[in-house]
């Protein structure tokens, strides 16, 4: 039974599954009826953290410009142009047991892609939620909603996992930003062309 999140809620993921290795992080949303008659693009990302709030190198950021970090750890599956249809829209998957030593932190955001000139925000976004299941079992671990109302955010950060001592947790954050993924990666320390 996974375990349904609020806002600033924190869990341990590896607490109560010993040995766990491989996680999926599966995004999704829908498009609320009265959107700008333009497609929306919602892209995944994550962010790969040290101490600091940081990246460490450009590489550190995965997205659908760079789908793999170096190490293996953690791989984009791809982009999903549309949102269409049931279930995740983009998923990362996180081999905790992979995860550099110097990164104690992976930030899981969306953003909207080209929001300005689309005029589109989070505020014509509805049903989004991030959650996160055993790659091997299948097995839902746990799920957040994003239930806020995000009027002029084109930006948002689901959660965020994170290392503690030997534990992985997840931490519910939906927090929304203006200014799409250079704020974002403004706020991570990526260098944006």
């Amino acid at each position: 039974m996974p375990v349904n999140l609020q806002k600033g809620q924190k869990v341990s993921l590896t607490k109560g599954n010993p040995g766990l290795k491989n996680v999926v992080v599966g995004l999704g949303w829908d498009v609320n009826q009265f959107d700008t008659g333009g497609d929306f693009d919602l892209d995944a990302a994550a962010f790969m953290l040290t101490d600091s709030g940081k990246t460490s190198c450009s590489e550190d950021f995965v997205f659908y410009g760079n789908l793999k970090h170096p190490s293996g750890s953690v791989e984009h599956m791809g982009d999903n142009l549309t949102g269409a249809g049931d279930g995740d829209d983009e998923q990362i998957k996180v081999d905790l047991s992979a995860v550099p030593a110097n990164i104690t932190k992976i930030a899981f955001t969306a953003t909207i892609y080209e929001a300005e000139a689309r005029h589109q925000n989070f505020g014509q976004v509805s049903n989004a939620f991030i959650r996160i299941y055993n790659e091997t079992t299948g097995e839902e671990l746990l799920r957040y909603d994003l239930g806020e109302d995000f009027s002029i955010e084109t930006a948002v950060v689901f959660g965020e996992l994170y290392k503690n001592n030997d534990e992985w947790k997840f931490n519910a954050i939906g927090n929304g930003y203006q200014g799409g993924l250079a704020a974002l990666c403004g706020s991570y320390g990526v260098e944006v062309g």
